[in-house]
């Protein structure tokens, strides 16, 4: 296979060989491999139809001579999935999700460690060095250990201990640092520049940037697929690309993938790009949003999601902040109580578990999407990763779990077994009735409900049954949306306030419409809450009917 390497400072162009990280001419760190574009744009798609879906289906675009089939672990070729519920909840119905999560080690670092792995054992390397701050090492401990490679792996001590254990247990050496993952890259590099040993340097390394590249091309082809009145090149691509950010290294390489796309006719265009930092750690967004052109760093990171405490990116930022610029994207923080938030709304609305740093994505999108940087007719796909750990008892809150005392002896069978259904589902739930006329709108708003377990629901189609139920019923809160046929909600409110039974019971309206200033006088006095569909979260809603519900 034909590659290149060029320094992107001086464009020097030498062969590839791993060991080799600096251009020979001008001593810079920042390079990137070339192909033979013209050739594959002609030949390539006619190969695709017969390969796997994987990440060796662009073996073409990646910088290995002689792929080992014997290395892989099936990386790649991740699902694309059609957010519904988000898309509902957001007002926003064409939201993807690039699912890496499963991954062979369940984080889109496997395509990294893949990539470089593969590099090192053509060229006869059989030890190498990373710094981490977690997920990284874990994949390149799974793919060093099938390809008999020595792993030493310097990780903070903020990684969680079961991820070190993961690292130990294919066999790597962790080397814990007490410090900032700064730090951490620092001592990693001493004791790689020591020993003369191969060391893995992010965003800088060649064969990192390539393999980042197939989620663009997999993304590309997926969406394609998915238009099925479209088939064949052009390929289709997305309005947006949101993913959580460290060093940059994810969306460098993404990037790569679409302009390498477009060079050769591929796409018709590229995605804005949307990066996303936690607040506590967002040297990144702070820069952009000083207009800065090098990154300010930051000396010490106040976030709780040390997978993303990268204080000081360095070159990267100025890269990306290039591909920001030229995309018309946009860079983006939050908080961590907002990624946390994010975690149980993805995990709630789509049955998703996602560690805080993906969640982190999740949430920049929910801000994007309400100030309207994000339109709600836009198509985003959004990149969830990350090596899913056993949930902390803080981000579950009260309640999440109810003891149960099976029966004794000195209880009947049937006796008991009642008793103890009872401590599961209590016989008296609050009532809380749905009154709307769209199928998805009710299933959005039970599921909302039911995250929490504790609600009775009643449901109707449209106004005339909705107040024959709530006649019956009589529900504790009522759920109500405007706009249905036969009755609509401005009726079925002045028919619950004309009845002394219903006149008292607390209603929140749902509408997907701007209301009018004499829509909003007609339901002045008569509801406790408002609400606009697609601008209300999963937890703020349920605070909105706890309010509500004595």
């Amino acid at each position: 296979m034909a590659f290149t390497i060029k320094c992107v400072d001086c464009g020097h162009v030498t062969p590839y060989y791993p060991t080799s990280t600096n251009c020979p001419k001008c001593n810079s760190q920042w390079r990137e491999a070339l192909y033979d574009y013209e050739t594959i744009a002609n030949t390539l798609p006619g190969l695709l139809p017969g390969r796997s879906f994987d990440l060796w289906r662009y073996r073409e675009l990646l910088p290995i001579n002689h792929p080992n089939e014997s290395l892989s672990l099936g990386e790649g070729g991740s699902p694309l999935l059609r957010a519904g519920n988000l898309g509902l909840l957001l007002g926003c119905p064409n939201i993807y999700i690039k699912d890496e999560r499963q991954g062979p080690t369940a984080s889109f670092k496997d395509r990294q460690a893949a990539i470089t792995i593969a590099a090192l054992k053509e060229a006869g390397i059989t030890e190498m060095v990373a710094a981490s701050t977690g997920n990284v090492a874990i994949s390149y401990s799974a793919y060093a250990s099938r390809a008999g490679v020595k792993l030493w792996a310097f990780v903070t001590s903020l990684v969680p201990s079961v991820k070190m254990r993961e690292i130990a247990l294919y066999g790597s050496q962790v080397i814990k640092i007490t410090g900032s993952y700064d730090q951490c890259k620092q001592v990693a590099f001493e004791f790689a520049r020591q020993r003369g040993l191969y060391q893995d340097m992010g965003a800088r390394t060649i064969t990192s940037i390539e393999a980042m590249k197939t989620i663009a091309f997999e993304i590309a082809e997926q969406m394609t697929a998915i238009q099925e009145e479209r088939a064949g090149i052009p390929w289709i691509t997305p309005d947006w690309y949101v993913q959580a950010i460290s060093g940059g290294m994810g969306p460098l390489g993404i990037h790569k993938g679409f302009r390498e796309m477009k060079e050769m006719g591929w796409i018709e265009r590229i995605p804005a790009f949307a990066p996303i930092q936690a607040e506590g750690c967002a040297p990144m967004v702070t820069s952009w949003k000083k207009g800065l052109e090098k990154v300010e760093s930051i000396t010490s990171p106040q976030t709780l999601i040390e997978t993303l405490a990268t204080g000081d990116p360095g070159r990267s930022y100025e890269f990306l902040r290039r591909i920001v610029q030229d995309t018309k994207g946009v860079f983006e923080s939050v908080t961590d109580e907002e990624a946390f938030r994010a975690m149980h709304v993805l995990a709630k609305m789509e049955g998703i578990s996602s560690e805080p740093a993906a969640a982190v994505a999740f949430a920049g999108l929910f801000k994007l999407v309400r100030a309207g940087v994000i339109k709600t007719s836009d198509t985003v796909v959004v990149n969830c990763t990350g090596h899913t750990m056993p949930a902390e008892p803080f981000l579950l809150g009260d309640n999440w779990s109810r003891d149960v005392k099976f029966p004794g002896k000195e209880d009947t069978p049937q006796e008991g077994l009642l008793a103890a259904l009872t401590q599961v589902a209590p016989q008296r739930f609050p009532k809380v009735a749905i009154v709307e006329d769209t199928a998805e709108a009710r299933r959005l708003i039970r599921r909302i409900l039911q995250s929490q377990g504790n609600f009775f629901i009643l449901e109707a189609n449209n106004g005339r049954e909705g107040l024959e139920l709530i006649q019956k019923e009589l529900p504790d809160l009522i759920i109500l949306d405007l706009m249905m046929p036969e009755i609509d909600g401005f009726a079925v409110l002045e028919a619950l306030r004309s009845n002394p039974d219903t006149a008292t019971i607390p209603v929140i309206v749902t509408t997907a419409k701007e209301l009018t200033p004499s829509e909003k006088s007609r339901l002045s006095g008569q509801i406790q809450a408002l609400m606009q569909k697609g601008d209300f979260l999963n937890d703020e809603f349920l605070d909105e009917v706890k309010s509500l519900i004595k």
